[in-house]
């Protein structure tokens, strides 16, 4: 198998800028998300509140977003996504739940369309906005290339036509923009789709069901209905010149340029991972810490190979998860194609170690892990997304698989 790709000037050691914003987003997951998080968790709400508080500190705008994504390194966005994820991971998709709206439109905008959205995602502290990103159905979760969802170009008006239903939205139906993916072209299957814009208040998009959630349930997640909804031609992201040429080019069996949903997932996954490994850290802590101080048979349970052992495992896993997540998030940066599936591993690896790791807080915590005055039970509860969301693992899987055999040629 051939060598991975060399890592230039790539670090794990974060520099004082790096171990600034960490301390930063870590004070606040304490001091304001950690005590509301079992509040919210029990509302089952969008935390208003403590978005303010975010957008009140910066948290929640473009520039951080931006200012991170800027790092050279990669690792500013991983950073704060692990700390704020600490503090609660339904509360943490409630902020950073925007990003991956705005991930779609840098992943798929003209500048233009970037400079004109992106704040949209965010509004100001006064003024706060909201994002989503919408691309699964009901029939097409993992599957992509199956979107039933239509876009019908009108051009005569000049406009789109999109009918269709997303499902598992987050922030569906209450954003003020939604990125959604919709097929252009049935049978061209994902290189006949294209992301669209469609803001809030737009005839024809309406929220449906809201669903009440194992976990992350601090986090808005509904259907969004599109009948006969229509958008201007500006809000085709990238335009409609350089669509076109894209299904010429796919029409002719000519290699296209990456599909709209991948284009935004590739990007995103290793942030993905760090909010999974911010969890498993937050679990390992509160079992660390319990098990030193829970007293049986006249001494702390930490003292028991069994449980020491365990807790080793589990901070090891949490460990190598974020090294797969620097590493990713340091390729992502600098330009490095995931020749080895790099993004999808640390989404596997540190989603799978977020289940892993929290399901054994709960058992070291014994009766006490299975009762809501230790949160450990909540943490459980938010870690199986993270094997589903954003590619499900066997997706991560396969995706690995199918990269290291196009490497074996």
């Amino acid at each position: 198998m051939p060598d991975p790709a060399p890592q230039p000037n790539f670090s794990s050691v974060l520099n004082e800028d790096q171990l600034t914003l960490r301390d930063w987003v870590h004070d606040f997951a304490a001091d304001v998300v950690r005590p509301a998080a079992a509040e919210w968790d029990e509302r089952e709400e969008t935390p208003w509140p403590i978005i303010q508080r975010a957008a009140d500190i910066g948290l929640y705008s473009l520039d951080f977003v931006v200012t991170a994504a800027l790092d050279p390194t990669g690792l500013s966005l991983a950073i704060a996504s692990e700390e704020l994820f600490w503090g609660d991971a339904g509360i943490g998709l409630s902020i950073f739940g925007s990003t991956l709206a705005a991930a779609g439109i840098i992943a798929n905008g003209t500048p233009a369309q970037q400079a004109t959205w992106l704040p949209e995602c965010y509004g100001t502290p006064t003024d706060i906005r909201l994002g989503a990103f919408c691309v699964s159905e009901a029939d097409a979760g993992s599957d992509v290339s199956s979107l039933h969802t239509r876009a019908v170009y009108d051009q005569a008006t000049d406009e789109w036509v999109l009918s269709g239903t997303k499902t598992w939205i987050t922030n569906g139906g209450i954003a003020d923009l939604h990125v959604v993916i919709a097929s252009v072209d049935p049978a061209l299957g994902s290189r006949g789709q294209a992301s669209f814009i469609i803001p809030r208040g737009t005839k024809g998009l309406a929220q449906g069901r809201k669903f009440a959630k194992m976990g992350i349930r601090a986090s808005h997640t509904a259907e969004v209905i599109l009948t006969d909804c229509r958008v201007p031609g500006h809000c085709l992201l990238g335009g409609k010149d350089r669509l076109d040429e894209r299904l010429a080019r796919a029409r002719s069996g000519q290699r296209s340029a990456t599909q709209s949903a991948m284009a935004t997932f590739e990007s995103s996954r290793p942030y993905v991972a760090a909010q999974a490994v911010g969890l498993a850290r937050a679990a390992y802590e509160y079992a660390l810490d319990y098990t030193t101080k829970r007293i049986q048979f006249g001494r702390p349970i930490i003292e028991n190979q069994a449980i020491a052992f365990t807790l080793a495992d589990m901070a090891t896993s949490i460990d190598a998860a974020r090294l797969l997540v620097y590493r990713a998030a340091n390729m992502a940066a600098t330009h490095q194609p995931f020749l080895h599936g790099e993004g999808s591993m640390s989404k596997l690896y540190s989603g799978e170690t977020a289940l892993n790791v929290t399901s054994q807080a709960v058992q070291l915590l014994g009766g006490a892990g299975y009762v809501r005055d230790h949160p450990v039970e909540r943490f459980a509860r938010d870690a199986h997304i993270y094997t589903i969301f954003e590619g499900t693992s066997e997706i991560q899987r396969l995706i690995i698989a199918r990269e290291t055999l196009r490497q074996l040629g």
